[in-house]
């Protein structure tokens, strides 16, 4: 007798599995491709020894470069280049196929192949009908038959290989506690996307329905490898129309697009700045916008050039505003007074020690030296002014980590600065009082530095916990799960490696840094976007940082910049008398925190004036 599932308990089993999927694949932003022309590694000891002090000595090597480079000065340069040559380039015009997805395979095929036929005849003056072309037509039928066919019966091999993952499932915890009901009140529905409209409805009244030749023990029809293989790895596939919009894509904004950035980094000075640019240079649109940003450390200060921002603001926040901002920096105190002292250092700290504990727990086996000459190898191929100075350098190293180690060692960065910081300062993690409608908002929620830094490692924290669950659902999970799902879902995982590369001088300093990382269509692995970051390192030079801006905003002060907590108190009262935009109020009117980020006590009844009439109401004001 088959067995089968109470609805709830498909539910919580099904939201057991994909909880921890979404975990898995939530942090992972890039991924990169291993460099072709890897050295082959010998069974002879001694070779496998030779390899294992060659991976040592430049995990070592790096390290120390890396630490060194912390304690230096240094201007730097990086270039962004997007590409998506892959798509379009050495592609195999037999593995094209017709449709967007499986389900419209035959069907998409069949027509185009009709259409091929009619011209055909036309081209003879003759009429499709005619005898000559009967074999042709018989053969078009019968083609788009037997595929129609393959396809139902991979659906039907999909749904069964479906039912027996649960059923394995749940004969792993055949107990008294744990035991699967047999009980379904409905007869269960499941779509054949191969027809449009078509429904197979697997009941005992339907005969011949391959999902019920289960229920006998049997399998369901046969799928020939061609079709198998076809329908298995159609996901990964292209259409004709993919290639057309990648070359479209490529040829109008990505070649004509780059972005840099340029700055120099001072510790002993407590300074660095970065010059944010993009430019998209075509034959008759040239057009450059940059955004100047100044960090100093000693004072706890970021600044961000105001004008980038001043004709949004007004338009939309600050009817008042005119040129207050034109040619003035935004400044933007880290610490208004309310943090610890010595928080900031602490911090610094806390992140070095991070990031040296997780270098130093990776395996060595994630380090070689390689040569230079082999960059040339990457395919996609590196664009040509990158490669060029890649190749000056005498000596490179390369890193390559796995997807699921790659993000591992973001989450151990996580916990470790986490960690330190709660046991320096625990106040920082004590929880709030339950804030009660019937009485007013206290001062201390206001949006003080406190208050963000607080939030920031409640993050971190939710960050630290899912990561323990996850390892508990991996334990709970792997017991459960068959081999064959856990084969199935290994492959449907597979992310492209991670690959950083570094190319040191022969006295063992960093002289740039390369990352590649591949974004994959969500529709067709690895035929996404391919962007590529390269980050010069050069000794600091005399030349000025914002070569755009006045000499005498080239280092912000208190006379060029503006407060940008005072201004937004000043904004925040200005909206409490009732001025400002009418998007600004709707905003103001529907986030009640922003009236107590820098005005203070606000009254309960304000908090709860949030629907459509209250905002209605303050725009037409």
């Amino acid at each position: 007798m088959k067995t089968q599932i109470k609805p709830v308990a498909l539910s919580v089993a099904t939201n057991t599995i994909m909880a921890k999927r979404s975990l898995v694949s939530s942090a992972l932003l890039v991924g990169s491709v291993a460099l072709t022309g890897c050295q082959s590694m010998s069974t002879n000891p001694s070779s496998v020894t030779n390899v294992a002090a060659s991976q040592n000595a430049a995990k070592t090597s790096l390290e120390s470069a890396l630490k060194k480079q912390r304690r230096s000065s240094f201007s730097y340069h990086s270039n962004i280049e997007i590409s998506n040559e892959q798509q379009f380039t050495n592609v195999d015009q037999m593995q094209l196929v017709a449709a967007e997805t499986a389900a419209r395979y035959c069907e998409e095929t069949h027509d185009q192949a009709y259409a091929d036929l009619i011209a055909q005849a036309q081209a003879q003056n003759l009429e499709l009908s005619a005898p000559q072309y009967k074999v042709q037509r018989s053969a078009l039928k019968n083609k788009y038959l037997a595929c129609r066919d393959a396809y139902q019966a991979w659906q039907a091999k999909r749904a069964d290989d479906y039912y027996d993952s649960y059923d394995d499932y749940y004969d792993d915890y055949d107990s008294d506690e744990n035991e699967a009901i047999v009980e379904v009140s409905e007869p269960l529905a499941i779509e054949a996307e191969g027809q449009e409209g078509a429904t197979i409805l697997e009941t005992s009244t339907i005969k011949g329905n391959p999902l019920n030749e289960k229920q006998n023990g049997s399998t369901s029809q046969a799928v020939s490898p061609y079709y198998q293989q076809l329908f298995d790895n159609y996901e990964d596939k292209s259409t004709p129309l993919d290639i057309k919009k990648a070359q479209l894509l490529d040829a109008y904004l990505l070649k004509p697009l780059s972005i840099n950035a340029q700055g120099v980094y001072q510790p002993l000075a407590g300074r660095f700045t970065m010059l944010m640019s993009a430019q998209y240079h075509a034959r008759n649109n040239r057009t450059t916008i940059s955004q100047p940003i100044y960090v100093d450390f000693k004072t706890g200060n970021i600044y961000l050039w105001a004008d980038n921002f001043a004709l949004l603001t007004s338009e939309f926040a600050d009817d008042k505003l005119g040129t207050q901002w034109q040619n003035k920096w935004l400044r933007l105190a880290l610490d208004d007074g309310s943090l610890p002292k010595g928080f900031g250092k602490s911090v610094i700290k806390a992140h070095f020690e991070a990031l040296d504990r997780t270098y130093e727990a990776a395996p060595e086996s994630q380090f070689d030296y390689i040569a230079p000459t082999t960059l040339a190898t990457l395919s996609p191929k590196l664009p040509t002014p990158q490669l060029n100075t890649m190749q000056q350098t005498p000596q490179v190293i390369r890193r390559v980590q796995s997807a699921e180690s790659y993000e591992q060692f973001y989450k151990d960065y996580v916990s470790i600065f986490y960690e330190r910081m709660t046991n320096q300062y625990p106040e920082l993690i004590k929880e709030a009082k339950a804030y009660e409608p019937s009485a007013p908002r206290p001062d201390a929620t206001k949006l003080t530095s406190k208050v963000l830094v607080q939030q920031a490692l409640s993050l971190m924290k939710n960050v630290t916990d899912r990561q323990a669950d996850s390892i508990v659902n991996d334990v709970f999970e792997g017991a459960a799960r068959s081999d064959n799902e856990a084969m199935n879902n290994k492959v449907a995982n597979q992310q492209p490696m991670i690959q950083t590369l570094y190319g040191l001088s022969p006295r063992g300093q960093i002289q740039w840094q390369h990352q590649r990382s591949q974004y994959a269509d969500s529709q067709k692995v690895n035929k996404g976007l391919t962007i590529d970051v390269l980050q010069q390192y050069m000794p600091v030079s005399s030349a000025i940082a914002f070569p755009n801006l006045p000499a005498d905003k080239q280092i912000p002060n208190a006379s060029n910049s503006i407060d940008i907590r005072k201004y937004g108190r000043e904004l925040m009262q200005y909206y409490e008398e009732g001025n400002g935009t009418a998007i600004g109020k709707m905003l103001y009117s529907t986030l009640p925190m922003a009236k107590t980020m820098y005005s203070g006590i606000v009254k309960p009844a304000q908090y709860q004036q949030t629907n459509l009439e209250a905002v209605e109401e303050e725009v037409a004001e």
